[in-house]
């Protein structure tokens, strides 16, 4: 069996898709392999993966690294084309797997960035004058969430009556149910009042109407770091600060890693080095953000 590295591609992508793989994961992986037959026939004349040796996925790594790609970014590409040669193997479409012994680039992981109080009141209050932004940048803070997870929100997941936020199944991740505090609640209740009319259940729309699509929010909540001063500071950062307020707080690090979802505790145990003794007090809602 003899594929030609255009067909394995478009496989691997349709098996991805079967597999229930998040849509920006099957994107990634998708451009990553692309980017690597390219080379192939560009750099290499070769069209078939038959022909792919492990010295060729060495050269594609070399090329990356004059290409100015950081450790992470060439680490996920190999993560990639790891997992394309493991499926290809898998369906008996190559004998050998020429990526098995490719190893990943060094580099060094930075620590998640974690907003001072300062930073997340000034964001909060960049925001004070949008309500819908105001009530996503409380929805992350204040619950942990995804933005993902914001994203397919909808107006029915919210039960203002027990104060609970209902979070639905996401390809591979089950869906859970986290606590609505004072300060979330205020800020989808605001934000209602002028969310415009419409039959589409999603919580959080545009003024057209449409469902307030991730990209667009990550692009929105960017510009209102900027205008608040913050610097460096990307949305996960939200997430990564709800985690690390909760510490502080003292919530049990099981109950934490099920706010947030988490599929192994050890993922929430990582942010216990982030945390320093002398700062731990009380302050489950982030002072009532």
């Amino acid at each position: 069996m003899n594929e030609s590295l255009t067909d394995a591609h478009q496989q691997f992508v349709e098996y991805l898709e079967n597999s229930g793989k998040a849509h920006a994961t099957v994107i990634a992986y998708s451009k990553d392999i692309e980017q690597l037959a390219e080379f192939l026939n560009q750099d290499k004349s070769k069209q078939l993966i038959a022909e792919v040796t492990n010295e060729d996925i060495e050269d594609f790594k070399n090329i990356l690294k004059t290409r100015r790609y950081t450790g992470k970014s060439i680490s996920r590409k190999i993560n990639s084309i790891k997992a394309f040669f493991r499926y290809l193997n898998s369906q008996g479409m190559i004998n050998d797997n020429p990526a098995d012994i490719v190893s990943h680039p060094k580099y060094d992981q930075a620590p998640p960035r974690i907003l001072s109080k300062t930073e997340y009141r000034a964001l909060r209050d960049a925001c004070r004058g949008d309500a819908r932004m105001s009530a996503v940048v409380e929805m992350l803070l204040q619950t942990g969430m995804r933005i993902s997870e914001l994203a397919a929100l909808q107006i029915e997941d919210i039960d203002f009556d027990r104060n609970v936020v209902t979070i639905r199944p996401q390809n591979s991740r089950s869906g859970r149910r986290v606590p609505l505090n004072a300060a979330a609640k205020q800020s989808i209740m605001d934000y209602l009042t002028i969310r415009p009319r419409a039959r589409e259940k999603t919580l959080f729309l545009t003024k057209t109407c449409r469902p307030f699509l991730v990209r667009n929010i990550r692009t929105a909540i960017d510009r209102y770091f900027r205008l608040a001063g913050i610097k460096d500071a990307k949305v996960n950062d939200l997430r990564h600060t709800f985690i690390v307020e909760q510490l502080k707080a003292g919530t049990p690090l099981v109950y934490i890693s099920q706010l947030v979802g988490h599929k192994r505790i050890t993922t929430t145990e990582k942010y216990l080095k982030l945390i320093e003794a002398p700062e731990m007090q009380p302050n489950i809602e982030i002072e009532e953000l």
